[in-house]
Order: C-alpha cells, then structure tokens, then sequence
C-alpha cells in the first residue's frame, strides 16, 4: 500500500523547469550548503597555508627573502630539482606513450602484469622505494661495492635521486595515455592500417593528434611530482648540502636548522612552481574537454 502511493505523492512535488524535483527554494539551499562546505574546506587546506608561506617567507623583509633564495646551497637545491625533473619526465613519456600505445591497440600475453606494475608505485610508499633501492644498489651490497669501485656512485649521488624520482613518477603519464587510447578506440588507426599506412604514419599522423592533450596532462601531473617529491628522495639522497638536497630537502634542512624565515622563502619557489602547473594542469584539462 505504501509503496503504491509513491507515484502520486511524487506528482504532487513542485516542479521546476518541466521536471519532478524539488522546491526552488530546496535547491538553492542545498547549493549554498555545498558551495559553503567546499569554500571552507578550500580555505582552511589551501588557501590559509598559501597566506602562512608568504607571511612567514616575507617576515624579515625582502632583502632577507631574496638573499635565502639566493644563497648557494638553496640555488643549487633548485638546479638539482630542474635537473631531475629534466631527466625524470622525458624519460616518463617515452615509457608512458610506449606501453599506452601498446596496451590500448594489443592484446598480448602479459598485459594484465604490466597494467599492475604501473599500478605499483601508486600503491608503494615513496619511503618503501626509496629503501629498496638503499636495499639493491646501496655502497654496502655487492651491486653498490662494485660500481663504487668503477668509479660510478648511484646511491647518495644524483643518478640515486633520478631513479627514485623515476621509480614514484613513471605511470603518471602512461595511465593519461591507455584512458585516451581506450575512448580513442581502434577504428582510425584499423583504417589508416587498411588505406596502407606504415605503423610510424599511423602512430604520428592519427594515434598522436588524437591523444595529445592527455600525454601534455600526464607529463603536467609526472613534472609536478618530479619537482615535490620527498620522500623516496629523502631516503636515496643522503642530505648532502649544497649537492643531493633537492627543494623540498631543502625547505626541511632550513627548518630544522631554526631558519625559519628561510625556509618558507624557499617553499614559496615551491609555490611559485606547483601554481604554474597549476595553471598549465586547468589550460589542458579544458582542451581535454574540448578536443578528446
């Protein structure tokens, strides 16, 4: 009986716009909660800590916020965290564009492993990998003795930052790639094949265009990562000032050495960095929209 009258009582709600729905007055409350919920929750994760960075960063004056920036072992922290991401995000994308291609257009043996293991560094600790590679290549394993005898120092050098940089970035840009390659589809590039294209001219002139803003988002959110990451970078790097301290370790080093002024001036170059990707991150996610 009572689920009979459900029809008639829902013809008997004010309607807006054609439609059954509820009151306007309803709506607009419910829009004001949730605009308000959001607003507060934007102001108090974001909004509160980027005004507590520039207060604290400029608290000494400007002469005092240009020199930290300008002290050597913060500019080399900023040079090593450019340089990593240099090496990281191209190499990301070969990899990324590489196994999207293959995994949206092949079905081969093994695709199921290799769509996990780009899963793996999203469910890994940055700290974890970090460990592990302390754990395989570190100078007290054999690996590690014998390219510090040749000369070659991995762990608590550079090509130890880039790896654990690689390790935590590197599926960024091939998840971007295989959710293009899956709406994309196969029938352009079936047809391109069937009209006597090689696979390079099928792969430049049709796969490419057709993806493109979804490689620029990946690289954006790999490039961002690259630039923030602590934590695996933390464990590999060895905290050498002036040589292996990228910008976050750099931020922490100020901090705990009570410079505190310091530290915020060069977490906001952070700032500065994470709202330019920001922006480039909001520019192609409308093209995304526009153009899939």
């Amino acid at each position: 009986m009572v689920s009979s009258e459900w029809p008639e009582l829902w013809r008997r709600v004010p309607t807006q716009g054609g439609r059954a729905g509820w009151p306007a007055l309803g709506e607009h409350m419910v829009r004001g909660v949730v605009l308000t919920v959001a607003l507060c929750f934007a102001t108090v994760v974001v909004i509160l800590p980027v005004v507590a960075i520039l207060a604290n960063a400029l608290r000494d004056g400007m002469v005092a916020y240009v020199r930290a920036i300008l002290d050597g072992e913060s500019l080399a922290a900023v040079r090593l965290t450019l340089c990593t991401a240099a090496v990281v995000v191209p190499a990301n994308t070969v990899f990324g564009l590489t196994a999207g291609w293959a995994i949206g257009n092949f079905d081969f043996p093994g695709k199921t492993l290799l769509m996990a293991l780009i899963e793996v560094p999203f469910a890994v600790s940055p700290v974890i990998s970090g460990l592990v590679f302390c754990l395989c290549i570190g100078p007290r394993t054999a690996l590690g003795s014998w390219l510090v005898d040749h000369g070659i120092r991995v762990i608590f050098a550079g090509p130890g930052i880039f790896l654990a940089t690689g390790f935590v970035t590197f599926g960024y840009v091939a998840r971007q790639v295989i959710t293009a390659m899956q709406t994309m589809g196969r029938e352009k590039q079936e047809a391109a094949v069937v009209l006597g294209a090689s696979g390079w001219q099928t792969f430049s002139r049709v796969t490419l265009p057709s993806i493109r803003w979804g490689v620029l988002y990946g690289v954006v959110l790999c490039n961002a990562r690259a630039m923030g990451e602590f934590g695996a970078v933390s464990v590999v790097s060895g905290h050498i000032r002036g040589a292996t301290n990228t910008l976050p370790l750099q931020v922490e080093m100020l901090y705990d050495d009570y410079r505190i002024s310091a530290a915020f001036a060069v977490a906001s170059v952070l700032l500065f960095l994470a709202v330019v990707t920001l922006v480039v991150k909001v520019m192609i996610g409308s093209k995304l929209k526009v153009r899939p």
